[in-house]
């Protein structure tokens, strides 16, 4: 018995907002800086009020309408978030209320930008062990809310939006193999340091990140997530027909697909576009994919992701 994929959706808030734009706002950067250093040239940031489970809600009812499933039809809501709504409930029962959908497995995954491939493995393993026999799979971010946006070489980075997958059991090839790690030992290259306590924000509520200690490690766990789900998958990387890394840097995507041997061409990339959406981005990139027709029933996809913790881990599927 196989997780298959039968849906995907995703949703980007409001109007692209360009590098000129930014400048334009008194931040201190410009088109070209960014662009050299991250390939971004625009992302999507929420209205002020809109929160995580609204954006996470529009792309769960577009899978769901892809799927052909009704909402009431889900047994198991999983939401790969670092933004929640509030500290509790979390952002999946919410989202659950939203669709109507009662008594189905809701809770939600905090593993920043491997939020994503953390939550489908999480799935995945439900849906094997025969408990559960249709998943919705969210990632959904409001990051814009934990920028500091006097801090350029953070805030120019990252951008809001959902992508979601609707996962059922199945007979046919699905989900091969999956992988998720972590080392908290590196805890302290990208993080939120702060928290609220007795009412009052205590530490540091805004995004922290050493970017070079970052690109080392991304481009180094990246390469070896994916080659090991393709060895427990009885695969070799070059039978991959398309590699969706986490969308965070032009420069950490490349690199991983030059260590991996995939071909540029094999590679979605949405970052230019989006921003870092951090476990909204594998998502999203793979819904645009799924519906500009580029990924085919059949063809063999991985998808990765690297986020804080640190975390890392990766899903590979047949579509």
């Amino acid at each position: 018995m196989y997780a298959r994929l039968i849906g995907t959706g995703s949703y980007l808030p409001g109007l692209p907002v360009t590098n000129d734009d930014l400048a334009a706002r008194g931040i201190a950067t410009s088109d070209e800086w960014i662009v050299t250093r991250t390939g971004i040239r625009s992302r999507y940031l929420a209205e002020p009020g809109t929160p995580s489970s609204e954006l996470g809600l529009i792309a769960a009812q577009r899978a769901l309408k892809m799927a052909g499933l009704a909402a009431t039809d889900l047994d198991l809501i999983i939401v790969a978030t670092s933004t929640p709504d509030f500290i509790f409930p979390s952002t999946a029962c919410l989202i659950q209320g939203k669709l109507g959908n009662k008594g189905a497995t809701a809770f939600d995954v905090q593993a920043v930008c491997a939020g994503f491939a953390y939550a489908l493995g999480i799935a995945e393993k439900f849906i094997r062990s025969g408990s559960h026999k249709k998943a919705l799979v969210i990632g959904t971010e409001v990051f814009s809310r934990i920028l500091d946006w006097n801090d350029r070489g953070t805030c120019v980075l990252f951008g809001d939006g959902a992508g979601a997958v609707v996962l059922e059991a199945s007979e046919q090839a699905g989900i091969l193999a999956t992988a998720m790690h972590a080392d908290g030992s590196q805890s302290g290259i990208l993080n939120v340091p702060g928290q609220l306590c007795g009412g009052q924000v205590t530490g540091d509520p805004f995004l922290r990140m050493d970017g070079q200690a970052v690109f080392k490690f991304a481009v180094r766990v990246l390469a070896d997530v994916a080659e090991e789900v393709c060895q427990a998958a009885g695969m070799q990387t070059s039978e991959i027909d398309w590699l969706i890394p986490h969308q965070a840097n032009i420069r950490i995507i490349e690199a991983t697909g030059k260590k991996l041997g995939v071909d540029r061409s094999k590679v979605i990339v949405t970052v230019d576009r989006h921003g870092n959406t951090s476990a909204a981005s594998v998502p999203l990139a793979l819904d645009e994919a799924v519906r500009d027709g580029r990924i085919k029933r059949g063809q063999k996809v991985l998808l990765e992701g690297v986020g804080g913790g640190f975390t890392w881990g990766a899903a590979l599927l047949e579509f």
